[in-house]
């Protein structure tokens, strides 16, 4: 064979068989720990009655798999990501910038932050300002900010506890920690005349103590180190009722109607990301995001509230609902 005909037929043969390879039916999903228990239920509905392989899902954090899903498009990239709060603008101009220009998003319920503990101690009651004080590096101490000194929480105020400060909490790659950062401590700071802007700064001397971005891990702590106290989403303290309490703030009880209405202080949104440029190669991929969006698994009898899921009032389920199933690109805009 002509050597130049020969080497044309083998080019041609391993184009043929990488676009044979990209083709798959196995979605692949990354993003929240927080959004996982849930996103986990609709993958193993997903797979037992359609059909369809189970999808491969991995808990990263909200940032971490809003950065593996901006990558690029195409073999090695993920089909769908999962988030603990919404995408920030210049993680969308990532995504464009690297290919990632038809994204359909999705808002699935609401969640709470919550400050949980072993539920052999009583309940606690706490402000945002006692909550800052306890994990931000630097506080103001006689009108000067200093680096934390507190370790007990009866020096941060007399009405609480006399207890070793020791908090589990989310990694920075975490939509919770995010979420917590922006709900707790910029609200905290902008209220106290020693910051001259927000302040999100968490301390670093081993009282705030990075548990990974699995909070199942945190609850198993908080049963063994019973003086402490974990950061995390809502549903894991609904899911844990007999081992755990939830400390209230400002004197609000984490709850769904709480958390629904927006009286819990530190409620947030759930959301997750779909690749349309993947459709084509992911044939699976809609069929899975319009289960999850169905009233069968987001409604109000649905089967992800029975697992913590905060559901939306139904006007603005139906919204997100339409803007999936006529996988709406986003814009820039709904970011700004």
């Amino acid at each position: 064979m002509n050597r130049i005909l020969k080497t044309t037929v083998i080019a041609a043969a391993v184009m043929s068989v990488a676009g044979v390879a990209q083709a798959r039916d196995q979605i692949r999903i990354v993003g929240s720990s927080t959004v996982y228990p849930f996103a986990s239920y609709v993958t193993e509905e997903f797979g037992a009655t359609t059909g369809n392989p189970t999808p491969v899902i991995e808990s990263t954090g909200s940032g971490g798999g809003l950065r593996l899903f901006c990558n690029g498009v195409g073999e090695g990239t993920p089909d769908i990501t999962n988030a603990s709060r919404r995408m920030k603008l210049g993680e969308f101009e990532r995504c464009e910038e690297n290919g990632v220009t038809d994204i359909t998003e999705a808002k699935i319920g609401s969640d709470g932050i919550v400050l949980g503990q072993s539920n052999t101690n009583d309940v606690v009651d706490l402000t945002l300002e006692q909550i800052f004080m306890a994990v931000a590096a630097q506080v103001p101490v006689d009108g000067e900010l200093v680096d934390n000194p507190y370790t007990n929480w009866s020096e941060i105020d007399s009405s609480l506890p006399d207890r070793e400060i020791s908090i589990y909490g989310p990694p920075t790659t975490s939509g919770t920690r995010d979420a917590f950062e922006e709900l707790v401590m910029e609200v905290a700071s902008e209220e106290m005349d020693e910051y001259e802007e927000a302040y999100t700064e968490i301390r670093s001397d081993g009282v705030y103590i990075d548990a990974g971005e699995n909070d199942n891990l945190i609850v198993q702590r908080l049963s063994e180190d019973t003086g402490a106290m974990g950061i995390f989403g809502y549903s894991f303290l609904e899911e844990n009722t007999d081992t755990l309490n939830g400390a209230t703030i400002g004197g609000v009880e984490p709850t769904p109607e709480a958390i629904s209405s927006g009286d819990y202080p530190v409620s947030r949104s759930m959301w997750f990301y779909v690749k349309n440029q993947h459709a084509e190669e992911v044939p699976p991929m809609y069929d899975y995001a319009d289960m999850f969006m169905s009233e069968m698994m987001i409604g109000s009898d649905g089967y992800l509230r029975d697992i913590g899921l905060i559901v939306l009032p139904e006007e603005e389920r139906e919204e997100w609902r339409q803007a999936v199933a006529d996988r709406t690109t986003m814009s820039a805009d709904v970011l700004k």
